[in-house]
């Protein structure tokens, strides 16, 4: 799973920080009737192409069908794995397969190929393409082609260019930042005439860093994944699947693992929680990122401080069919990060109607409301994590998790709701196109 974010409206998380959840679900039971559609600008001229990267399926079917169901005409630059029937049966999207084979274990050499026959597709595309605004969703492998010389050419046939930055420097959070990095992303970020960010954070990091204009910048909410499925498998099942028993209470860790999760913390707070009570199980569920040698020191803590019966490891691409079990499994979602702005395993665990104990890093805050949705801990303290586990488990958003759960869901699609950020983003979509009439 991808770790996107791109969340709230300017002042979206403070409105039901701190109230009750019952005051939250009557606030989503008023306006799930009247609805948001209201709000969106709609106008079935305008025409967009959409470049998805090729991967993050729930992200880039939720923006196609949020721009298509107020009317706009989409051209989706998409891969195989984009290749599904909500695209294909919508009369509104024109896909375009530009990307294919996307596989992972595919030869060096083959990799190389399908780049180049990539970027040869999309130089023919815009050459010809109809639509005047291209919205880049995500950049491909090669960061410094696509922030300066692609970039470039888009300008040069004319195309408006929107970005969406779902991370504002990703070197910087991974300890691997260069000046090259920050000049290539200058250059993208200023070559775009309008760019959506995750977090009011993420905003004034572009201001500051990169000297971008306030007028260039728009937040809108990180659209509710609305595509990994949710079928009739039952809480009971999916622990029974995974050898969870009843009486365990179990923390879930998923996603990419990678140094800045912070996941040795999390190893170190359930050391803890162990050496009291041995009922507590351990899910750690992802691929490792980038090197291996932070997953592989990890694995030898948990070694060394012989938990390892009490841990579950299912380390490796989890595809979205297989993603519930693990969701309905767990009692409870464990975001260690160390850096991070937003995560978009927090939002997947909501729609499951999941509560989750995050570090008080980046914008994670504001997205928990404190025993409703969840506890927030200090970051890189297990001691403060633990007491948060202990405490939730205590609690009762956790002894009434069974009832709890749809509550925490409908939240969710209120708040993340895609009709909200096609609402933003067709706004800025309009204000761009009709700028040189």
């Amino acid at each position: 799973m991808t770790e996107l974010a791109q969340e709230k409206t300017e002042d979206r998380g403070r409105g039901t920080e701190g109230r009750p959840m019952s005051a939250v679900s009557g606030q989503i039971a008023q306006s799930s009737v009247i609805g948001h559609r209201s709000s969106v600008i709609r106008n079935p001229a305008l025409s967009v192409a959409l470049l998805t990267g090729g991967g993050d399926k729930p992200y880039a079917l939720g923006m196609a069908a949020a721009l298509t169901s107020v009317g706009m005409h989409v051209d989706f630059i998409g891969s195989d794995d984009l290749r599904v029937p909500e695209l294909l049966s919508n009369p509104r999207v024109n896909f375009l397969n530009l990307r294919g084979d996307q596989r992972y274990d595919a030869k060096p050499a083959e990799k190389v190929l399908r780049v180049v026959r990539y970027y040869v597709r999309l130089v023919g595309y815009t050459a010809t393409a109809k639509p005047k605004l291209f919205h880049i969703l995500w950049n491909n492998k090669f960061q410094l082609l696509d922030c300066t010389l692609v970039m470039l050419y888009y300008r040069l046939l004319g195309k408006k260019i929107v970005f969406t930055a779902h991370n504002v420097n990703a070197g910087k959070r991974d300890s691997n930042d260069s000046w090259l990095n920050r000049i290539s992303l200058k250059t993208q970020y200023h070559l775009s005439d309008h760019i959506f960010v995750h977090t009011n954070g993420m905003k004034s990091e572009m201001i500051s860093e990169f000297r971008i204009p306030e007028s260039k910048l728009s937040v809108i909410p990180f659209g509710i994944n609305n595509t990994v499925p949710n079928t009739s498998l039952s809480i009971a099942e999916a622990r029974r699947q995974l050898g969870i028993s009843k009486n365990d209470r179990a923390l879930l860790f998923f996603g990419n693992i990678a140094p800045y999760k912070g996941l040795e913390y999390l190893i170190a707070a359930f050391n803890e929680l162990l050496k009291r009570d041995r009922g507590y199980r351990l899910l750690i569920v992802g691929k490792p990122k980038g090197t291996e040698s932070y997953w592989k020191e990890v694995r030898r803590t948990i070694a060394s401080s012989g938990i390892g019966d009490r841990v579950i490891e299912k380390i490796e691409y989890i595809p979205d069919e297989e993603t519930e079990l693990y969701f309905k499994a767990a009692d409870v979602l464990i975001l260690p990060y160390m850096h991070v702005f937003q995560s978009g395993v927090l939002f997947l665990g909501y729609s499951f109607g999941l509560p989750a104990i995050a570090a008080d890093v980046g914008n994670l805050a504001e997205e928990i409301i404190e025993g409703e949705t969840g506890f927030v801990f200090k970051p890189q303290d297990s001691g403060d994590l633990a007491c948060k586990i202990d405490k939730y488990f205590n609690s009762d958003l956790f002894h009434n998790l069974e009832t709890r759960r749809p509550q925490i869901k409908a939240y969710a699609n209120e708040r993340y709701s895609w009709d909200k950020v096609a609402a933003i983003t067709t706004t800025v979509y309009s204000r761009l196109l009709t700028s040189d009439l």
